[in-house]
Formats: C-alpha cells, structure tokens, sequence
C-alpha cells in the first residue's frame, strides 16, 4: 500500500482513470480538472500540477489526488489511511500546501494527518454539498429574457464576473481570463439575457465519463431575486441533459440556505458533502 505521485497526466489518467470513472459523480473535480489540463486551454498556476494514485493490498487503485499550485490538494473517494498517509507525502513535496478539498471524510483524514506531522492548525473552510439533477422542474414563473451560449464578444464581461464570483464565494481562480477561455473553447458558459442584457450566468465543465458538472451560477447584485439565476441554471441542466449526460451535477456552499433551497426546487437531489480545509502557519512552508 503506497502512494506513487507523478507530474505525467497521461501517465495518471492511464492508471487512475479507469478508478475515477467508477464514480464520476464523487470524482467529479478530479475528473473534470484533468480533462481541461488534458486540453491545454487552461492554466491553474505557475507551478505544474502534480497527480498521485494508492494502491490497495490488492493491487487495485482505490485513491487518487490531484494538486493544481497555489490551489488546495484534490482527493478523490478514499480510506482513511491513505488519506492520512498521502499527508506524509505531501510534507516531502518543495512546495506550499495550503490545504486540502475533497469529501469529507477523506478531507478530515488527510486534515488530522497533516495536524499531527506538521503541528499546524487544519481550518475548516468552505462546506459545500454535491447535488445530482433528478427531474428537471424549471422555475415559475419564468424570468423575462431567454438563454444564449457566451460568445467571445463577452469575454470582457465573463471575466469581470468570474472574478466577483470569486470575491463573493472565496473560489478565487489562479487565472480568470484562462478559465474563461477555456470554457468558450467549448461553449461551456451561458448567459441569460434580457433586453439585450446579459444578466446572469451558468457555466458547465466538458462532459467527462457521461458526466457535466454545472457553475460557476452568477448574478450581479443589480439583478438578484429576480429568478434569473434558477432559470440559467435550469437552462443549462436542460441542455447538458439533452446533449447526451448521464448526471448533471453541481455543488453549493452549505451556508447559502436559499442557493441550496433553490437547487432543490429545480430538480437537485443531495448526493455527498465535501469541504475544504486551509492550514495555517505552523507546518513546512
């Protein structure tokens, strides 16, 4: 039972992807942050990304990790105790681990680990809960406005809003302008739009093992409680479903009852909780 830990993705995919794909929906970011890296449309930091896979007493893969720098450490479905040995490895890479994301049970393990080894405080960040889309319910009534596929004439606009995204939730992005041009390269954004006027936005990752996870969902304050955001995200779910889907996914933060209240209303059903543990001073640099 060991870690073995690479900078190859390739070399990554072909020994844990087969284990990520058995549960796309758990390995949902996993999954489609290796697929935007397998594109090369994207960066996430300066530093390359690391990728890992334990294997269990059987020789079976049965847990995975993916580190984009400066960003937390990715864990896929895994036991405890690799969890908490992937910790022990983490401490030996040259580079800051500023936390860790994942479910929660593999996230506290890998949390508790690092607590024990470095002496620094595991915070508990943002919880967030995993929904899969059931029956699609769209809201009523309808918002004025109609859904459009983003264009490159908006890019401006996109990025302005995926950063106040991040200013409002704390998911800040390395590189907006890099997300957002990874996205249209496939036309993965969408905007609502009245009178001519982009008023929300819902994004959606590629379609990876019949799976499309659905955000960042994001409107301005100048048009909010007007039911544009529940009809976007309604609008895109449809489409992705359409397209061939077979789980439409999205997350939303634990402590925003009415996003979590409204997901629900349009057809979401909870599927697991995960949450994002930053490490203070204390621990290796």
């Amino acid at each position: 039972m060991a870690w073995t830990t690479t900078h190859d993705l390739d070399a990554f995919l072909s020994v844990a992807g087969g284990f990520l794909r058995t549960r796309p929906a758990q390995h949902t970011v996993l999954l489609s942050v290796a697929a935007s890296l397998h594109a090369g449309t994207v960066t996430f930091g300066g530093d390359p990304p690391e990728y890992g896979w334990w294997r269990a007493p059987d020789g079976s893969t049965g847990g995975a990790f993916l580190r984009t720098p400066p960003h937390p450490v990715l864990l896929s479905c895994m036991p405890d105790e690799a969890a908490d040995d992937l910790a022990g490895v983490a401490m030996t890479v040259d580079r800051p681990t500023p936390g860790v994301n994942g479910g929660r049970d593999a996230a506290r393990a890998f949390a508790a680990g690092w607590e024990r080894r470095t002496g620094a405080t595991a915070r508990c960040g943002m919880s967030t809960r995993l929904y899969r889309l059931g029956e699609l319910t769209p809201p009523e009534p309808v918002p004025p406005g109609a859904a459009r596929p983003a264009r490159r004439a908006d890019r401006d606009l996109l990025i302005d809003w995926y950063e106040a995204f991040g200013r409002d939730t704390g998911a800040r992005m390395s590189n907006n302008a890099s997300a957002v041009d990874d996205r249209l390269s496939y036309r993965g954004l969408t905007l609502w739009e009245t009178d001519r006027t982009p008023v929300s936005l819902a994004g959606v990752t590629r379609t990876v093992a019949g799976m499309v996870r659905v955000g960042p969902v994001y409107t301005p304050p100048a048009h909010r409680r007007r039911g544009y955001a529940g009809a976007v995200t309604a609008a895109v779910s449809r489409a992705a479903r359409d397209a061939g889907a077979a789980e439409v996914l999205l997350f939303a933060d634990l402590a925003d009852s009415a996003t979590n209240a409204l997901y629900q209303r349009i057809g979401y059903r909870a599927v697991e909780d995960h949450v994002q543990f930053v490490f203070d001073s204390g621990g290796p640099a």
